[in-house]
């Protein structure tokens, strides 16, 4: 896997961008959504434009952004309760750095579809003590040789979901071109209290308290994954795909684009990993809860919105059954997110001890859907937009001129890569039992 060269920086880097005009020095309220320990780390999005930007201007409006975003220029910190996080809004800013590298927008595409490790000198790293002590907002603009530039931001998963920071993004967007702001900041998450006293109404199978009870609880598939080296891999699936793979449900049920390419990666990933056929395994995947609360959250509420949906299977039959079975567990696991059922997990995170297993589960975050490829700071839309670095979760991406389209990425070690590959793509010619490593 080819690297990138190292990043050239010139004078003192980073520098603080802060808000142009004076902003609110309060502490802002973290819901039990924003600081459970699953999100302690930071989204990081790579995008890449084929026209030059102006580091002056984008800085100009980022400090003019961050005027009515005031609390991505503040730091996140412990409460009163150390159990609990909130935002210090104290305008100390965002961090901001600029660089140089020797390759063109035409290298790093060829590079493109698959991220290595070298892409993590594209984003300034914060040397801090621990994750908290880093700001909650970090970006890096990389200049190339041919004039086009890599932008790559760091935001708090504490602070925003994935439509509160694409709906940052654009908003910096749009300050960059003296446009107005498509959508104010709402940034009350008080909406989202715990009720007193806590009322856990349903049971939350997401979570290790609820966790099945398998025969082979002892196997955790998330700690083995983690235990060997991991390499990612992106598979692409076009309109056409998508409705090939569609086919194969009908007529007899109706699905989203989202329900069967989630349970065709579900099936593939048990059947890559070889699981026992008797283990229950989950598939835990984001919804937005924004309109299905009474009343509904606020257009602009930025901070995190939705909650995990958990869907459970036998691996036999998951892998053995058709794809219609993982299709109606994902659609089950989507209906039982009711405003109730989300109060009820509000009131069940009040237990800081609760965790989301991902002991035996996948994790899909749908990044597909979110506009994210349609950033435009006014040199045009991103020739290449995903992730800057590859985890253990699965990603669904946006495809950059192709709305319809979807790349699927994950990591997992090389044996299960080629094997997950095999059967990501077996459904085109009708045969789904022959096993690969017979």
């Amino acid at each position: 896997m080819q690297e990138l060269p190292d990043c050239l920086y010139k004078g003192n880097q980073p520098t603080l961008i802060t808000p142009t005009s004076p902003t609110p020095n309060q502490t802002l309220y973290l819901s039990n959504l924003d600081d459970h320990h699953f999100l302690r780390f930071s989204i990081k999005y790579l995008y890449l434009f084929q026209k030059p930007l102006s580091s002056l201007t984008l800085k100009d409006s980022l400090s003019r952004v961050l005027v009515d975003y005031y609390p991505f220029a503040g730091r996140i910190r412990a409460s009163d309760d150390p159990t609990k996080l909130e935002v210090d809004c104290n305008g100390k800013g965002a961090v901001f750095a600029e660089g140089f590298m020797d390759i063109t927008s035409q290298d790093f595409l060829q590079l493109s579809s698959k991220p290595n490790k070298s892409w993590r000198k594209l984003l300034y790293n914060v040397q801090a003590p621990s994750f908290l002590d880093i700001p909650p907002l970090v970006i890096q603009v990389t200049h190339l040789r041919c004039g086009g530039i890599i932008l790559c931001t760091a935001i708090n998963h504490c602070l925003s979901d994935g439509i509160g920071t694409s709906q940052f993004l654009h908003a910096w967007a749009n300050a960059n071109t003296n446009a107005h702001f498509p959508i104010r900041p709402f940034h009350s998450r008080h909406v989202l209290d715990p009720r007193h006293p806590p009322r856990v109404t349903h049971s939350h199978p997401g979570f290790t308290r609820s966790t099945v009870d398998n025969n082979n609880s002892t196997f955790d598939i998330c700690k083995c994954l983690h235990s060997q080296p991991l390499i990612p891999t992106t598979l692409t699936f076009t309109p056409s795909l998508i409705l090939q793979l569609k086919k194969t449900c009908a007529p007899s049920l109706k699905c989203t684009t989202f329900e069967v390419l989630a349970a065709h990666t579900w099936r593939s990933w048990a059947r890559s990993l070889d699981l026992p056929l008797a283990m229950v395994v989950k598939l835990l995947f984001s919804v937005n809860i924004r309109k299905k609360l009474t009343p509904e959250l606020s257009q602009g509420y930025y901070g995190n919105g939705f909650v995990l949906a958990c869907a459970e299977s036998k691996v036999q039959d998951l892998v053995n059954g058709n794809i219609n079975h993982a299709v109606k567990a994902i659609q089950e696991a989507k209906e039982r997110i009711t405003d109730e059922y989300v109060r009820s997990t509000l009131d069940l995170l009040e237990d800081k001890t609760v965790n989301t297993d991902v002991s035996c589960s996948l994790v899909i975050s749908q990044w597909a859907k979110l506009g994210l490829e349609e950033l435009d700071f006014g040199g045009g839309k991103p020739l290449y937009m995903g992730p800057l670095t590859s985890d253990i979760y699965c990603l669904f991406l946006p495809v950059a001129g192709n709305y319809d389209a979807i790349r699927v990425q994950v990591s997992l070690p090389e044996d299960v890569v080629k094997r997950l590959e095999y059967y990501m793509v077996k459904f085109l010619d009708g045969d789904e039992e022959e096993n690969p490593c017979a």
